[in-house]
Parts: structure tokens; sequence; C-alpha cells
């Protein structure tokens, strides 16, 4: 059922007003002479046509309407304002503040019949539209959601056929992701970029995918020209993920290309230096190192905490961007905290043969 809120002062053209609504089909009147309790009606339901008199004592019909303006719910919904015949310039002013007809006085039965049919079939419209654009909206949304669903399924496994290569595990890539996190959030970056920083900073190290296994997984140190090979996973990584018109894949490309440079220049693949680094490749490098100081690798034991804190320290500046350290080192308790929940679990032993 629609509604109709009538507003007038005289209770006699109410009354009226009131039987006139009560012959349309399908249709309530909800009748005021207080143009507060009006807006308070307003504000409180869902309405379908207002109409209202122009002359009253406390609140003539132009400040109603602008009142009622304020009302967010009301911004749809038509308004007939009632006038006498010789209130041109009134109807003008109507005009501009939103209203949409005009009846005079005194009210024909037939004439407002007709107006307001006309414009509850308008707002009957409005609200099927209305409907329609937010299931559309809804259903929209729905898709985007599963294709940025399945984007992250594909890039996880992506990133999980790389580390099954290598020695980083599952946890190293979380825990990467939530210390850049961190650091992000000390930076101060907008939430959004947060939460895509969060996810494209498990890609750092995609491009190992392309590395030979007998590099990727020599136990010991690396010579000149394995070295050499290594430090193309950073362009690989990147070469794989560029193309891609996706803002995750976009930032992903961007972390992998440049989570290998320092701060004073001296990293690679080509020896940026300073804000010439993308922030996020900066974030994930300090996210990346600090992770792999404080992890088991077959070459070496997990550093205590403090002490990889102390090498961050040590090295901002030169390897690493400061402002960066410094959002790591300011969460501190945050980062135990990560590092504690998702630390790796402890090595098989070794069965003597």
């Amino acid at each position: 059922m629609q509604s109709v809120l009538l507003l007038d002062d005289d209770p006699l053209n109410l009354q009226w007003l009131q039987i006139l609504v009560g012959r349309l089909s399908g249709v309530q009147a909800l009748a005021f002479q207080d143009p507060q309790e009006a807006l308070a009606c307003a504000r409180a339901q869902p309405l379908d046509l207002v109409v209202v008199d122009y002359l009253m004592p406390e609140m003539n019909g132009l400040q109603f309407i602008a009142a009622l303006g304020a009302i967010d719910a009301m911004a749809d919904v038509p308004v007939l304002m009632i006038t006498a015949h010789d209130e041109k310039e009134v109807r003008y002013r109507a005009l501009e503040a939103g209203v949409y007809d005009f009846l005079p006085k005194p009210v024909d039965a037939l004439e407002f019949a007709a107006r307001a049919r006309n414009m509850l079939r308008l707002r009957q419209a409005q609200v099927r539209l209305n409907a329609h654009a937010a299931t559309l909206e809804n259903e929209v949304a729905a898709a985007t959601a599963e294709l940025r669903e399945r984007e992250r399924e594909t890039i996880m496994a992506l990133v999980k056929a790389a580390g099954y290569r290598d020695y980083e595990t599952g946890a190293h890539i979380s825990r990467v992701g939530l210390y850049a996190d961190v650091i992000a959030q000390g930076l101060g970056l907008p939430l959004e970029q947060q939460a895509v920083l969060r996810e494209a900073a498990a890609m750092h190290d995609i491009g190992k995918v392309g590395i030979p296994d007998y590099i990727l997984c020599k136990p010991g140190r690396l010579d000149d020209a394995e070295m050499a090979i290594m430090r193309t996973h950073p362009q690989l990584g990147h070469d794989l993920l560029k193309e891609s018109s996706s803002r995750l894949l976009q930032a992903g490309a961007t972390i992998a290309l440049t989570h290998h440079e320092k701060f004073d220049g001296s990293g690679y693949p080509h020896g940026l230096a300073g804000e010439a680094i993308p922030l996020l490749g900066r974030i994930v490098a300090v996210a990346d190192v600090f992770d792999a100081l404080t992890s088991q690798r077959p070459y070496k034991k997990p550093w205590p905490m403090e002490d990889a804190a102390q090498y961050m320290r040590e090295q901002s500046g030169l390897h690493f961007d400061p402002a960066c350290v410094q959002a790591l080192l300011a969460a501190w308790p945050q980062v135990q905290a990560i590092g504690e929940r998702l630390a790796d679990a402890p090595a098989a032993p070794t069965t003597p043969l």
C-alpha cells in the first residue's frame, strides 16, 4: 500500500483531502495540521506522495519543503502543493524547491485524483527502478567478490608452486603479508591500499618458478654465476604478472620487481635508491628480510626477534627505508604476536641410516 502525507493547518481542508485520498485504490492517508509532526512522520516511515498547502501560519509550504529536502529518504518522493490561482511567484519558487505539481484552491476532486494517481504511478516506477538497481548492484558485487576470490586462489596456487621448489613455507608467505600490513598501518596508508598490499606481498618471490632447481635448492652458498641467475627472479616475477589489468596483480608485479632494491641504491635488479623504489617494494623489503632472519633455513638457525630488530635498526637508511623500519618496530607487540602465532613447525629429526 502506498502512503500519502497530507499537511494543511485548516481542519476542514485536511478532512476533504483525506476523503479524496480515501477514494484512491491501495492508498492510505497520513494527515497532519502540525508541520513538525509531519516532518517526524517523514523521517519515521516511507512515503510515496506529499500534499502540502502553501499558506500556513507556523511554517509555509516552501519552508516545509526545504525541511523535507533535508531528509535523505524523501529525495525522490513527489510533492504536490496547493496554492491560490494568483500565486504565480510562489509557484516559480516552489518549482525551484522541487515541487512536482500544483493544485489550485478550492481543490477539485477529479483534478486531485488525476494528479495524485499520476504522481503515485511515478513514485511506484521509481521504487521499482531503485529496487532493480539495488538488485543489479548486489549481483555485480557478488560476481566481483567471486572473481576476486578466484583470482586470489589462482595467485596463491602460483605462490605455492614457487614455494614448493624452495625452502620458504606457507607460514613465511603469510607472515610477510602481515608484517607488510603492520608497516602499512604505521605509515598511514589507506585501508584499501593496505588490503591490496596484504595480498600482493605473497607474490614477492613468485619469479623463483623460473629459477633452476640446482640453484634454488642448493644447500650451500651460490657462486657468482649462480647468484647472477638467482638475481633474475625479481624481473621474472614482474614479467609474469605485469600484463594483468588486475590492481592486485599489478601491485604484485611491482613488489616482485623491487623488493630486493636497497634504500642506498646497492640492491638489484635496477639499483634504485630512496623514494625511486616504489613504496610497496620498500615495505615488503623490510617485511621479507625481517621474516627471513627470524625463520629457520637449511643453512641457518632462526635469529631471536630482538637481534633481528637490532639488525633492522643498523640497516635503516642503508638497506631499508627508515620510515618502514620505524613503522615495524613501533608495533613491536603486534610483530611478536604474528611471529609466535604463525611460527613454522619444528623440523623433523633426521633418522640415522
